[in-house]
């Protein structure tokens, strides 16, 4: 039976690459159960798994064991189709690199994804969403003609506008400054509190960490240690 508070519940996940002499296992058995509105911090050396973990949660990568149910949906049964559309609506990805697309501006990056998913009012919601960022001023602007830290919120702006359950960010501030870093991280957390979503942060820096609720650290492939950060 489906705990619906329950968004994350992974059990004894493993990634093992390559074949043969050549295999390396990335993940030795994950376990991690996260409830809807918690914001977890994931730390560890690099090389540790981090990445690999958020790629199997978000179904951008095929676990090779284990099971992984996200907001209900059975992503170690679907294929590759059915794991694309199952993140739809469920999952929004925030990266160190902005991956916007160069040839849109500001807007269209927002909407496209919104439009793939069906939405019919695509562009008012997304200028809904930039003006949520602070970019109202740059809607037709392309990526090129904007700061780093404007970049990067576009890409926060694209990942929450489907409203997602879960939200995920890898190393989000890592092309950026410290100030601009500290003021995308203020607003992760404001747009994650607004839209209720699951928040999982891969991140070096312990400030970001103790701004989450738990603090989960992985060590070859396993996560070593998961704590609560006191209020």
């Amino acid at each position: 039976m489906h705990n619906p508070h329950i968004v994350i519940d992974a059990a004894n996940v493993t990634l093992t690459l390559g074949r043969g002499a050549e295999q390396v296992e990335i993940l030795r058995g994950v376990d991690l159960k996260v409830v809807k509105g918690e914001s977890v911090a994931l730390l560890g050396p690099s090389g540790s798994g981090k990445s690999s973990l958020m790629a199997v949660l978000s179904g951008l990568e095929r676990a090779t064991g284990g099971s992984i149910m996200i907001a209900g949906a059975d992503f170690t049964r679907l294929n590759e189709d059915e794991l694309a559309r199952a993140r739809r609506g469920r999952i929004g990805i925030v990266l160190q690199a902005f991956h916007l697309l160069p040839t849109m501006t500001a807007r269209e990056n927002v909407a496209v994804p919104l439009e793939l998913a069906g939405e019919n009012d695509a562009f008012p919601i997304a200028e809904r969403e930039l003006e949520a960022v602070g970019l109202g001023h740059r809607l037709t602007h392309y990526p090129a003609q904007l700061s780093g830290g404007e970049q990067q919120r576009v890409a926060i702006a694209r990942a929450t506008a489907p409203k997602p359950d879960l939200l995920f960010a890898d190393e989000p501030t890592g092309n950026l400054d410290g100030k601009t870093g500290a003021a995308i991280l203020d607003l992760l957390f404001a747009r994650q509190k607004e839209t209720g979503a699951t928040l999982l942060v891969i991140t070096h820096d312990p400030a970001l960490a103790k701004r989450c609720d738990r603090i989960l650290e992985m060590h070859d492939g396993r996560i070593v240690s998961d704590r609560r950060v006191a209020a």
